[in-house]
């Protein structure tokens, strides 16, 4: 179910050059967030897996810095995203299990080339310090990015960590979602990213 994997930046060339410098591939742009104050680039990451460099938009210096990105002494992972196959029936699902959350809520952003694309999310209210994703569903007709964004790296491992593994993946059986969880002593995301230059660890 994995979508992508969001490395926050509080810039968004030094971003893409710490991720070019490491794995051998460049990031492209991938437009604005109107209303949200952020922009980002994108790389593949393999079939419908993508890393999504975000961090703040000069052009909306008086938008709310929503994820903390103003900050970020340097980059590191700030979240993660699944693909249900209906959104609207996760939903349902989180609501018989009694887990809080907000949405669905539709998004969208222009792409470089003119094309619109749209989204709909839904968010856990209690995503334990972005361990936890959210959920996206993209619009009829939209380009997935990882369609054509730039080529070459493969995501090697990803991980969640936290001091109560075992409650933490419990947490993601009934999210109905797969993933490793290892001990660690603070909430925590793990990737790997392997490109022409070799692998590049990344955490959050």
């Amino acid at each position: 179910m994995l979508d992508h994997i969001l490395l926050g930046a509080s810039d968004l060339d030094a971003g893409i050059d710490l991720v070019a410098r490491r794995t051998g591939v460049r990031a492209a742009f991938g437009g604005v967030h109107p209303g949200r104050g952020t922009r980002n680039a994108l790389l593949n990451l393999g079939t419908l897996h993508y890393l999504e460099i975000i961090a703040p938009d000069p052009q909306q210096a008086s938008a709310p810095d929503i994820y903390g990105l103003r900050t970020l002494v340097s980059p590191r992972l700030i979240g993660w995203a699944v693909h249900p196959h209906d959104i609207h029936e996760q939903a349902r699902r989180l609501t018989a299990a009694g887990i809080a959350f907000e949405g669905p809520d539709p998004g969208s952003r222009n792409r470089p080339d003119g094309r619109v694309l749209h989204w709909t999310t839904l968010r856990l209210k209690d995503d334990r310090h972005g361990v936890l994703p959210f959920f996206i569903q993209w619009g009829a007709g939209s380009v997935h990015p990882s369609e054509d964004a730039p080529q070459g790296c493969r995501l090697v491992r990803f991980e969640g960590a936290a001091p109560d593994a075992g409650d933490l993946s419990a947490t993601f059986s009934r999210l109905g979602i797969e993933i490793h969880v290892a001990h660690a002593d603070r909430p925590q995301l793990r990737a790997v990213i392997a490109g022409p230059r070799g692998e590049f660890d990344l955490s959050s």
